[in-house]
């Protein structure tokens, strides 16, 4: 399979990957953003598919929802992108685009690659940094506006109670990312470091 093909063929396979972890969520009575996997989703995108392409695969599904296509938890429209949770679905496509640039920088480290364990704790750090932090830099302004919240509730019902659960999923696609990504080179152009010793 030529190479333009491939990365098509993964792209469209980790928006599927995006799209089904979008229909696995659950809502929580005093907030309107349910708990979700998308950011594991994109967290996986970008460390796999690098920043372009991870990028691509999370806008892609962005786009056909505002076109009335429901990919986002079985939901899609012009209603679901301008909603309470608007901002972070705007968000996600620049979540996996930074995920993807700076999840690469780690991997190809020469130094990260002589410690596993801090190549890890390296990798946690941007998924949790750019694949859900990130996401709430636009997710709680917008929240805010659309369901006419200060900022402080909005980060009570939009933020806070999320937490526990992004530095779950940011662990998840760490160790993923890690202990995969070596063995799959058709998603990536950079060579991970070779491990070498342990600390």
């Amino acid at each position: 399979m030529s190479s333009p093909i491939r990365s098509i063929v993964y792209t469209a396979l980790f928006s599927a990957l995006f799209i089904v972890m979008s229909a696995i969520k659950l809502p929580l009575g005093f907030s309107p953003v349910p708990i979700t996997l998308q950011n594991l989703a994109l967290m996986l995108a970008g460390a796999f598919l690098g920043a372009r392409y991870g990028f691509l695969s999370i806008l892609f599904v962005c786009i056909l929802t505002a076109l009335g296509l429901p990919l986002l938890g079985g939901e899609g429209g012009l209603a679901v992108v301008f909603g309470a949770t608007g901002g972070f679905i705007w968000m996600f496509p620049l979540c996996a685009l930074t995920v993807g640039y700076f999840s690469r920088k780690v991997l190809s480290s020469s130094a990260l690659g002589r410690n596993k364990k801090l190549r890890l704790l390296a990798l946690f750090a941007v998924f949790m940094i750019f694949g859900s932090l990130l996401s709430y830099v636009g997710g709680v302004p917008w929240l805010a506006y659309a369901a006419n919240l200060s900022i402080a509730k909005s980060l009570t019902v939009g933020m806070y109670p999320f937490l526990p659960g992004d530095l779950i999923k940011a662990a998840v696609a760490a160790i993923v990312t890690s202990a995969l990504y070596a063995y799959m080179p058709g998603l990536h152009r950079a060579k991970p470091a070779a491990s070498g010793s342990q600390a």
